[in-house]
């Protein structure tokens, strides 16, 4: 394992330190490196607060800020972050009008969101799950949220930072969620620092087919296939389950899993947006890039949300984080 470490205890906390040290501007470290936060909160706005294991970034971290997440809070490599981090958060970004959790559907996650909820007063909480891939996995009971948790985190950060309500913030996310659809695939396994090896073994001429973001298996081992037949097989799982949904004006996602080059991920775009316009799909809007990785694994994901005229507006709407920023 060659990865630039001082020691596989102090991974975490020292890139932390360097991540909020870099964005200083916008972002401020919790006591504990419990959380990061934004700088500048705002008064009188429901406050968004999510999280996971780390190893995905820039998710969720890189999303904080104006327009999207108020908090987030990092747990060690794939383990997800505890109850006190987030009750820590919630007390740090709440100015009064409570809290959204947004929450990956990975049983860890659910389990201590959930317990942090329950210890806290005016919280709600929104739980992505957009991966087709598989109903169950190693990680969760039902589909696995994934990229389409920065696509949820976006369009109600817009919402929450022109003042909408908590609960109709919690309506609006699990709306989204539910026009949201994402499968993903991997060339090569990814190496957890703590363990040293690669996660899984897969040949040179394989890929791993829906794959999750913590390189549990997905539908199939398979071999390697061309970028239009790969994007062939994801579009179509995606329109499949959509239905009737899917059907007009859509945000395209193509996401990078931390070791794929932008000029793979563009041809992948590319590959998705004929196959999508061609079956009635239209691509009103587009992302591009290594949003929700997993470490130095070599794959991509594509995510498809059906959009209307007010998620549009909510997708367009300025944003100012590490990761995101435009319109600002």
């Amino acid at each position: 394992m060659k990865k630039f470490l001082n020691s596989v205890d102090t991974v975490l906390t020292e890139s932390l330190d360097g991540f909020v040290a870099a964005h200083a501007d916008i972002l401020v470290l919790g006591d504990e490196h419990k959380f990061v936060r934004r700088r500048t909160l705002k008064p009188g706005k429901v406050a968004l607060i999510s999280g996971g294991g780390s190893g995905h970034e820039p998710l969720h971290g890189g999303l904080v800020g104006h327009g999207m997440l108020d908090a987030a809070c990092p747990g060690q490599v794939f383990t997800s972050p505890t109850p006190d981090q987030m009750m820590a958060a919630a007390e740090a970004v709440n100015t009064g009008a409570g809290c959204l959790f947004i929450v990956k559907n990975y049983e860890g996650d659910v389990m201590n969101f959930d317990m942090a909820a329950e210890m806290s007063e005016g919280v709600m909480q929104v739980v992505t799950n957009d991966d087709v891939a598989v109903e169950n996995s190693s990680y969760t009971t039902g589909r696995r949220g994934v990229a389409g948790t920065l696509v949820v985190e976006k369009i109600l950060g817009a919402a929450a930072e022109q003042g909408m309500a908590l609960k109709p913030l919690k309506t609006l996310g699990e709306r989204v969620n539910g026009a949201t659809r994402s499968m993903g695939v991997a060339l090569t396994s990814c190496t957890v620092p703590a363990a040293g090896r690669p996660t899984f073994d897969i040949g040179d001429g394989e890929m791993e087919f829906g794959v999750g973001i913590h390189g549990e298996p997905g539908r199939r081992r398979d071999t390697l296939k061309s970028a239009d037949a790969i994007a062939e097989e994801i579009c179509a799982a995606i329109s499949g389950d959509l239905g009737d949904q899917a059907k007009g004006p859509a945000l395209l996602f193509v996401n990078g899993f931390g070791g794929t080059p932008l000029m793979e991920l563009y041809l992948m775009y590319n590959s998705a947006r004929k196959i999508f316009e061609k079956n009635g799909v239209t691509v009103a809007r587009s992302l591009v890039g290594s949003y929700v990785t997993s470490l130095d694994m070599a794959g991509c994901s594509i995510t498809l949300t059906m959009l209307d005229d007010e998620t549009t507006a909510l997708w367009d709407a300025p944003v100012h984080t590490a990761a995101l920023r435009r319109g600002m």
